[in-house]
């Protein structure tokens, strides 16, 4: 009997060992395939906000919302230097927008001046470099995608490329498009995953104001050749749920999108862009639904004029933010929500005092003190004045409020 009893508890000793051993292994595979990721991917970013939608006996719906900016173009008279003793600060420029910018799962803008710091020469027009405590600015503000593809990237040369570069790689969760390294680095798209989405990102510009790519360094700014556009979206299209293209582009000053501009937006969605932001106009320009020859649709918006600069001409100081909502249901990502929030460049007497409002929240009191106004340069500006041009531009889809805030149905 003694035997009998000493057998059986072998055998279970053996079949708790043997157990154990498998759930070591079932663990580990499950740990390798929730953090394996695609070679040549960048994940920068972790997951923020509620996973999903609960909803019981269904498939998992996933929410993503993504805003992106247009043209932040430092003039001049926005790099004064600081009165003795103090360091550059720009978080102002921005804190009437920051409650936009900083609920959004991703936000995106067109940062036209390079960030090479004092070292290469800080100036504005017509070869713009910033100090690069303007990057602080605009990570504190809650921007955490920068677009550096655009026609002044190459004002100050390569090195000070490279120096813009060397800035965004000391702030942590923030990515940079339109420049890289080499071409090892070109080749690695810039993915982020919130919320269970995937959202991939390109970029690119028509040209450099005629100052050369270096010849050696050809990956260095994303020039907008269509053989490396179809090649690198085709390439990434299939990492992604969600792809979005930044294009340089369009005669500026001009509201309606040129033939060549529809051309392209006809080429990327042709590749599989679910949506395309415009810049480099400096004024704003329609939006458009462009049907996919595969199926699906591609969200458009041809020009998103200035965030922020010194332009002194009234239809220059109303842009617009892009408002896109994602949805993702099962293998199915779409957009479910979009929208204009219309904004305003703002600065009193002297160029002082730079503002980006929400049009929704500027004054006809504001207004009178704009220092373009009291020139005379821009007698018309007004809450009226924003308000008709926007809806000339954008006869639908316009928000008055923040989405993020937004009570009841859309």
């Amino acid at each position: 009997m003694n035997r009998m009893i000493r057998r059986t508890e072998r055998r279970v000793r053996r079949f708790l060992k043997t157990g154990l051993c498998l759930a070591a292994v079932l663990f580990f595979f499950s740990c390798t395939l929730q953090k394996r990721i695609t070679p040549g991917q960048e994940l920068s970013f972790p997951a923020a906000g509620p996973a999903a939608e609960s909803r019981p006996d269904t498939i998992p719906l996933y929410y993503l919302t993504l805003l992106a900016a247009g043209d932040n173009l430092y003039h001049d008279p926005m790099i004064r230097p600081p009165p003795p003793g103090e360091d550059w600060d720009f978080t102002g420029n921005y804190s009437e927008i920051t409650p936009y910018i900083k609920e959004a799962d991703i936000a995106f803008i067109n940062q036209e001046t390079l960030l090479g710091g004092a070292e290469f020469g800080l100036s504005g027009y017509p070869r713009f470099n910033s100090p690069q405590e303007l990057g602080a600015a605009l990570a504190s503000a809650g921007f955490d995608i920068i677009n550096h593809a655009n026609n002044h990237v190459m004002d100050k040369g390569e090195k000070a490329v490279f120096a813009t570069m060397d800035y965004w790689d000391t702030v942590p969760g923030v990515g940079y498009l339109g420049i890289r390294r080499s071409q090892e680095e070109r080749q690695r798209p810039l993915i982020v995953e919130r919320n269970n989405i995937r959202a991939g990102f390109l970029s690119y510009t028509y040209g450099t104001n005629g100052l050369p790519v270096p010849r050696d360094k050809p990956w260095l700014v994303a020039l907008a050749d269509e053989k490396t556009m179809a090649e690198e979206m085709d390439a990434l299209r299939p990492l992604c749920d969600f792809l979005v293209v930044s294009v340089h582009w369009g005669n500026e000053y001009e509201h309606s999108p040129n033939a060549a501009q529809k051309k392209t937006a006809l080429f990327l969605a042709g590749h599989g862009a679910d949506l395309i932001l415009g810049h480099h106009p400096h004024v704003i320009q329609p939006v458009e639904t462009i049907p996919r020859p595969g199926g699906g649709q591609t969200l458009c918006y041809y020009s998103l004029g200035n965030f922020l600069s010194a332009q002194d001409r009234s239809p220059r100081l109303l842009g617009a933010l892009a408002y896109v909502r994602v949805k993702k249901e099962g293998g199915n990502t779409l957009i479910d929500q979009s929208g204009i929030i219309p904004v305003v460049t703002h600065y009193d007497r002297g160029y002082t005092n730079f503002r980006v409002y929400p049009l929704s929240s500027y004054t006809d009191d504001l207004a009178q003190r704009h220092w373009l106004r009291q020139t005379g340069k821009g007698s018309e500006i007004g809450v009226s004045y924003f308000t008709n041009l926007a809806e000339s531009i954008f006869p639908s889809g316009i928000l008055t409020e923040n989405p993020f805030t937004k009570k009841g149905p859309w």
